[in-house]
């Protein structure tokens, strides 16, 4: 007898992905090893009838069973029991221990011996006793696969059997297809129908097979595949390795392997000609509307009727939902079958036919016609023009590129034919994540048109790839530039290719870093009329330079924001985020921005999917929901791998970059900013290296390393200026401000205060206003005027949305309380800061805020025991513990606002005390304090 655990474990449901609650069922309803019994595993062809038997058979081996197998195939099914004879043959030598006549009849009816036929009565009898004494000393499975093609004689014994096998020892387990079902039901065996697998299951076992799969082929094969185990392990093998990698983009619909074509199309392929032609429009028309297949057969020549779907229903290919009156394919694979069985000129005629059956549906009627036209038209190619417009404003970006293709295909004018594809290039590479058919387009239109290589769609669709080739940001502004001055558009604000390559253009500027880049932007921007575009006019006035034309845009982006629930164009909700970073406003885009990442993680926009998690996690980052951060921005480095867009990965590395700064993991956050400044200077990504400066300026402050966070800082925009047309100075202002103040810089640290406030920034966002408030308390020099200008600051409206920096202000406050002699007062926000650092795990704040409270006679840890009959001071204590963490006295000094040479009197006069004589011993000294 062998429990379900063991079953279970001897079945190898870890090698039969998804199958162990089907495996467990099998086993307790054959009363596998109790007496046994008999079972019909029944499901849709290449579901894993097949594997659950073998498994089930291997586990009863296992576990000391005889296992007895047959297979069903139609070149046996014309030889009487040949099925048995595959399952009896093991036990030809037990056959002569039965008597007569059942002896003579089996080795009759299995063709050991010659003579007059048996009666099957005699035979099936004679099949029971030999499995029955076989079973004796232990049980027997029998194992039959595909039941309905064994051959009609050995059918008619298995059943026999089958009827009787309960309470011998003897279990059948037997596999049939719902196609066979009048077959099987003249078994009368008890059912269990195998379900495909669940949809966790299904990515687990292409995952284990195909691990290098691109994840939006990865989605598609898990669509097309619908759990059928066989077709997620046959249809990425039909897939060419540049398709597997989506560097080139995949048909409309997946080809399928031989297996495949042998096994649905096998049953396609049997089917009347009348039926293969209803069935074609069905494939072809996709949505099953019946009312719009009967009129499809009114314009063909198919020669069928509706009544020709019997027989593919027969057959369980297809079936009329009844509530919806729509026709269903039981399978998409059918579907796929049916179309490939079919030769091209059936594929033309029955597309023309759908044309003509959907006057009243444009975009469709536009698609088919094209599917079914040979020669360039141009009535047909505007038509599929118009379709692709409709699809790509519904967010529908990689119909829009296969629609204005084919759009281009069928163009009988080169420039038309150039246009469209230049388009359908724009389209590909700056957003549905086509990089490779992008750059075959775009060769395509050149040789169509020369011409286009001036056009803007053509100079839009270059930069992309330049970016994401080598990198060359030169390259891509004067692409740009170039176009935008020089192409036939009129300065027109309606002009969509024109608008489009201005957003490009602007990310291409602030990519740069440089001013200068700028100029002939702004130049484009004034001569557009009627008027420049809201989101493009405020995102020109935001993330250009925020410190000086921010100001402007806060009335457009209000605006803007508000119509965001409502829109639905990802790359409109991409450049509202855009315009939003720089004034602090990303939390009222997440809602739109999640919209966008959960399309594209379905298969929509990859470009956009990328907008979308650089804004969702830069938000995340600043409101201190740093897990979710890293965890999006990994997103967004394997989608920039998996889709070729190696330009874009920086953003991604700067969040990692950030997130290790402020949790002082030194060697990720160091790893980071190396790798984003060494790709980002060989380039001219000026606004990268910012970014990547921010991070090294963060994890700096955090170590107490106040020179090398000053560098960083003054880096990214000089002490007393807002660089211009560096928005990220914003990010860094009160950075700088600290680090002059602790170096010993007050004046560079009170001039970059008047920039602030020149510049009015506070007015900006409520962030930017505590950044602002605590630099000025930091330059105050008067202690109860600084004390007053931090807590103002803390009393911001809003300021407490961006935890990180919120606490950092709370340390500065608690700090300068202590060092003025408010002890007590300063522990309140010492503990808050503290708690807030922990909450988020910025453990090198933490250690901070912890010293500093410990420092105020907080949570001060009892001496082990008498140190040379002295204790040490809070202030030496500090100094002591700093010293212990390797950092000098200079950057002690730094960070307790005293000079080195006090740090150094305080360690001289403590070493005695600890009974020790150099740094080295510190650590050893502390252990008990």
């Amino acid at each position: 007898m062998m429990s379900g655990e063991v079953f279970l474990e001897q079945a190898g449901t870890n090698a039969l992905i998804g199958r162990s609650g089907d495996l467990q069922r099998v086993h307790d309803l054959l009363n596998l090893g109790t007496g046994g019994g008999a079972l019909l595993v029944s499901g849709e062809a290449g579901v894993g009838k097949s594997a659950v038997l073998d498994a089930v058979g291997e586990a009863a081996s296992a576990s000391g069973a005889r296992v007895l197998r047959a297979l069903g195939t139609a070149s046996d099914a014309d030889f009487d029991y040949s099925g048995l004879n595959q399952l009896l043959f093991p036990l030809q030598e037990t056959i002569d221990a039965l008597d007569q006549p059942y002896h003579s009849a089996l080795r009759l009816a299995l063709g050991f011996t010659s003579g007059p036929t048996p009666e099957r009565l005699v035979v099936s009898n004679a099949a029971l006793a030999l499995l029955r004494k076989a079973a004796a000393d232990r049980p027997v499975l029998v194992v039959v696969d595909d039941l309905a093609r064994i051959d009609g004689p050995s059918a008619g014994v298995l059943a026999f059997v089958a009827r009787r096998a309960a309470g011998g020892g003897v279990s059948l387990l037997a596999a049939g297809r719902p196609e066979s079902r009048t077959v099987l039901e003249s078994f009368r065996l008890p059912e269990y129908q195998l379900q495909p697998l669940a949809e966790d299951a299904a990515k687990r076992l292409v995952n284990a097979r195909f691990p290098d799969l691109a994840p939006g082929v990865r989605r598609r094969v898990l669509a097309a595949a619908q759990g059928n185990p066989l077709a997620l392990l046959e249809l990425p093998g039909a897939l060419r390795a540049a398709q597997r990698a989506a560097r080139e983009d995949l048909p409309a619909m997946l080809p399928l392997s031989r297996r495949l074509e042998e096994l649905f199309g096998a049953r396609v392929a049997g089917l009347p000609l009348p039926t293969r032609r209803l069935l074609l429009l069905a494939a072809l028309e996709r949505t099953g509307d019946l009312g719009l297949l009967q009129e499809a057969l009114r314009h063909a020549a198919a020669g069928a009727t509706m009544d020709d779907l019997a027989p593919a229903e027969r057959a369980h290919l297809v079936y009329v939902d009844e509530s919806t009156r729509r026709l269903e394919f039981r399978h998409p694979l059918v579907r796929s079958a049916v179309v490939e069985a079919m030769a091209s000129s059936e594929r033309r005629a029955a597309h023309g036919a759908l044309a003509r059956a959907l006057v009243d549906r444009p975009e469709r009627q536009a698609w088919h016609l094209g599917e079914s036209s040979l020669e360039p038209e141009e009535r047909v190619a505007a038509r599929l023009e118009q379709a692709a417009h409709l699809a790509l404003e519904r967010g529908d970006d990689s119909e829009g590129v296969r629609t204005l293709a084919r759009s281009a295909a069928l163009s009988p004018h080169r420039p038309d034919r150039g246009r469209r594809l230049a388009q359908a290039a724009y389209i590909g590479a700056e957003s549905a994540g086509s990089l490779g058919s992008a750059r075959t387009l775009l060769d395509d239109a050149r040789e169509a048109d020369p011409a286009q290589r001036l056009s803007l769609h053509s100079a839009a669709a270059a930069a992309v790839l330049v970016l994401n080739g080598d990198g060359d940001l030169a390259t891509a502004h004067r692409l740009l530039t170039s176009a935008i001055e020089n192409a036939p558009h009129g300065h027109d604000a309606q002009d969509k290719a024109l608008i489009d390559a201005l957003h490009l253009l602007l990310l291409v500027c602030f990519y740069g870093g440089r001013s200068e880049l700028w100029t002939p932007f702004y130049a484009a921007l004034a001569r557009l009329v009627p008027e420049v575009p809201p989101r493009l006019s405020a995102a020109a006035k935001t993330f250009s330079d925020p410190a000086r034309s921010g100001h402007a845009a806060r009335e457009e982006l209000d605006r803007l924001l508000a119509e965001l629930p409502y829109e639905t164009d990802p790359a409109e909700i991409a450049r509202t985020g855009t315009a939003a970073l720089y004034l602090d406003r990303l939390g009222e885009v997440r809602e739109a921005a999640w919209r966008v990442v959960r399309h594209g993680r379905e298969g929509g926009p990859v470009r956009r999917h990328l907008a979308g998690l650089m804004h969702l996690s830069l938000d995340d980052f600043l409101v201190g929901a740093w897990d979710e951060a890293q965890q999006l921005a990994d997103e967004g480095i394997r989608l920039c791998e998996d889709h070729g867009y190696t330009f874009f990965a920086w953003y991604y590395q700067y969040i990692r970059a950030m997130v290790a700064a402020a949790r002082g993991d030194e060697a990720d956050g160091k790893a980071a900013v190396d790798r984003i400044t060494r790709w980002a200077t060989l380039r001219g990504v000026h606004g990268a290296v910012h970014y990547a400066q921010h991070a090294a300026t963060l994890s700096a402050l955090g170590q107490g390393d106040f020179s090398e966070a000053y560098r960083h800082a003054n880096a990214i925009s000089p002490a007393g200026v807002l660089a211009s047309h560096v928005p990220h100075a914003l990010w860094v202002m009160l950075d700088l401000v600290e680090a002059a103040v602790r170096t010993g810089r007050p004046e560079e640290a009170a001039q970059h205060v008047r920039a602030m406030a020149e510049a009015d920034v506070a007015a900006l966002s409520p962030r930017l206003a505590l950044l602002v408030g605590a630099s000025v308390a930091l330059c105050e020099t008067d202690d109860a005027e600084a004390v007053r200008l931090f807590e103002n600051a803390l009393n911001i409206p809003g300021a407490d949305r961006w935890p990180f920096d919120y606490a950092r202000v709370q340390l500065l406050l608690g700090e300068r309380l202590r060092r003025s002699r408010a002890t007590a007062r300063s522990r309140e926000p010492l503990r808050a800061a503290l708690a807030a650092f922990e909450r988020l795990g910025a453990r090198p704040w933490a250690e901070r805020a912890g010293q500093e409270l410990r420092a105020a006679g907080a949570n001060k840890r009892p001496a082990a025991g008498e140190l040379d009959a002295q204790t040490l001071t809070a202030q030496e204590l500090e100094i002591a513990r700093l010293a212990a963490s390797g950092l000098t006295n200079k950057q002690i000094a730094e960070r307790l606002f005293v000079s080195h040479r006090t740090v150094g009197a305080h360690l001289y006069q403590l070493f005695p005390k600890l009974g020790i004589s150099s740094r080295a011993m510190l650590s050893e000294a502390l252990e008990g304090i």
